[in-house]
């Protein structure tokens, strides 16, 4: 414990940051609160959008499986070289109790398929539709996963700032303030003690 000056000033000063201390606390344990339900919530549409993206890749593979025997590889070959490129994405970042996470998003989340190619079929249709799908889903997952990252990190250190100002910081300063009142109230009584051993004295001069 850090030595201080028994003083009513420093007595004073050691209540209001008890005070403080006890208002961060109350802040600090409500964010922690706040991001605990706001990672439980982003790790359940996590979870569905990963069992969302199996199963839409799982389609998408079964798409080309038939494709394969319904127009043959190398028709199938042609339609993917003539497939646009995937389109850039863009990054946001959105604020969650100060916590930066980001937001991941297609440029153009409608993407058009453009194959320059006049016969085209229905099951290459298909193909391309599961699988611009399932890179939207794949953004959603990025995107929470980098979010959740975020938030387990903040939550952690949240966390240690809690349990340091519930075990250490306000308690330290709680055990220094009643050091400081003891003393003065020792303080006190010695005063009062000196005061009425004067007092004595002076009574018995003047009755003499």
């Amino acid at each position: 414990m850090q030595k201080v000056n028994p003083t009513r000033m420093n007595l004073i000063n050691l209540k209001r940051r008890v005070a403080m201390a006890r208002k961060g606390y109350g802040i600090l344990k409500r964010k922690r609160e706040v991001l605990v339900m706001e990672f439980l919530k982003m790790l359940k549409m996590s979870k569905n959008d990963i069992s969302y993206l199996n199963a839409i890749m799982e389609k998408a593979y079964k798409g080309v499986a038939i494709a394969s025997a319904y127009i043959g590889n190398f028709e199938l070959e042609e339609v993917a070289m003539h497939m646009d490129e995937a389109e850039p994405i863009k990054i946001t970042i959105k604020n969650i109790m100060g916590v930066r996470v980001p937001e991941i998003s297609r440029a153009n989340r409608q993407a058009v398929v453009n194959y320059n190619i006049i016969s085209t079929n229905i099951a290459a249709d298909d193909i391309s539709s599961d699988f611009s799908n399932a890179m939207n889903v794949m953004i959603d997952v990025a995107q929470r996963e980098q979010g959740l990252k975020r938030i387990v990190i903040e939550i952690d250190k949240t966390k240690r700032r809690v349990n340091a100002l519930q075990n250490v910081v306000i308690p330290g300063i709680m055990s220094q303030s009643k050091y400081i009142a003891m003393h003065l109230e020792e303080m006190d009584r010695d005063t009062f003690s000196a005061l009425k051993h004067v007092k004595k004295r002076l009574a018995k001069q003047q009755g003499s």
